[in-house]
């Protein structure tokens, strides 16, 4: 344990420059980062919710610099086939022989942190390609299993503007994604600093601060951060409640048709270990399952017509649930 406590340390210590190596480029949205930060070190996956020019691709591309990953961007497109993303069986000749065999090129898949852009403008079954390689951590061509390089984290976006001709996610793939998260316009101040910085000739220098095997060994000392008891039955007990059952409160009998599932709850309480080992912390408490209560409900509960006519939005739903059970 002793050595698990200075890990955690060192670790915090990592995660501070990391974010200080971000922001060379970045220039605020701190809550995105962090949360990104926590999805990636346990193992989850995001799906980023943002109009164009928020500088998504740019903020996913610093972070694999940062971390010293490989990166990959998927344009998905409406003829966007499965094969474009986990590779093709070519064929190929053998020039001293003369024989012909079939070679495996791999996709884009194969990389570190994959950034599958507009996800919802390709078909379902493109979309399930990604999906199963999420899931699995592996790709199967030809009947041949390729496994994918760890550590393994995809980010999805999705432009919340533009809804003709999507294909939305549905439920069962949208709980697959740890953390939905919504990226907001910056402030005034910061959109002034975004156009001094981006529109002069200084490009910062991005130093790379941690390897794959680090990184994978900090997702290990996560997955063994203690949680007291009482920390896992307010995360059980928030996502029971969202639950429209025989037993949910009026607010949410009136206003949602379904609630989150118990994958809601491996994320709430992996999620409150991976910030409190951010922060330097060696056991989470329920105000780390309510940050990211947010990010792990917003998508896995579905509203009703009656929400929809009253405008009741996913986050309010979410915000009374905490207030309710806390």
């Amino acid at each position: 344990m002793g050595s698990d406590v200075e890990k955690l340390k060192e670790f915090s210590k990592v995660i501070k420059n990391i974010k200080e190596e971000i922001a060379k480029v970045i220039i605020g949205q701190d809550d995105i980062i962090e949360h990104l930060l926590i999805s990636l070190f346990a193992r989850g996956h995001c799906l980023l919710i943002g109009v164009p020019g928020l500088a998504k691709t740019l903020l996913i591309r610093t972070l694999a610099q940062v971390l010293d990953l490989k990166f990959s961007r998927i344009q998905f497109t409406p003829d966007l086939m499965p094969g474009d993303i986990t590779g093709t069986e070519i064929i190929e000749e053998d020039t001293s022989t003369g024989q012909k065999k079939f070679k495996f090129v791999k996709g884009p898949i194969f990389a570190n942190i994959i950034l599958a852009d507009e996800i919802n403008r390709t078909p379902p079954k493109t979309q399930s390609a990604l999906l199963e390689a999420m899931q699995e951590h592996s790709v199967t061509a030809a009947g041949t299993l390729y496994k994918l390089s760890e550590p393994f984290f995809v980010l999805a976006t999705q432009n919340p503007i533009e809804q003709e001709g999507t294909y939305p996610l549905p439920e069962a793939q949208l709980d697959r994604f740890m953390f939905n998260l919504w990226l907001d316009y910056p402030s005034f101040d910061e959109e002034v600093q975004i156009v001094k910085s981006t529109t002069s000739e200084n490009l910062p220098v991005i130093n790379k601060l941690i390897s794959d095997k680090e990184i994978i060994e900090f997702q290990d000392l996560i997955r063994r951060v203690p949680v007291a008891d009482n920390v896992v039955n307010f995360a059980v007990n928030l996502v029971r409640a969202s639950r429209p059952t025989n037993g949910a409160t009026k607010f949410i009998k009136e206003f949602l048709s379904y609630g989150a599932g118990p994958r809601a709850s491996q994320y709430l309480i992996l999620g409150a270990k991976s910030r409190a080992a951010l922060q330097g912390r060696f056991t989470p408490d329920i105000d780390d399952v309510k940050n990211v209560a947010l990010p792990v409900l917003r998508h896995r509960i579905v509203t009703n017509f009656k929400a929809e006519a009253e405008n009741i939005s996913h986050n309010e739903i979410i915000e009374q649930l905490i207030s309710e059970n806390s």
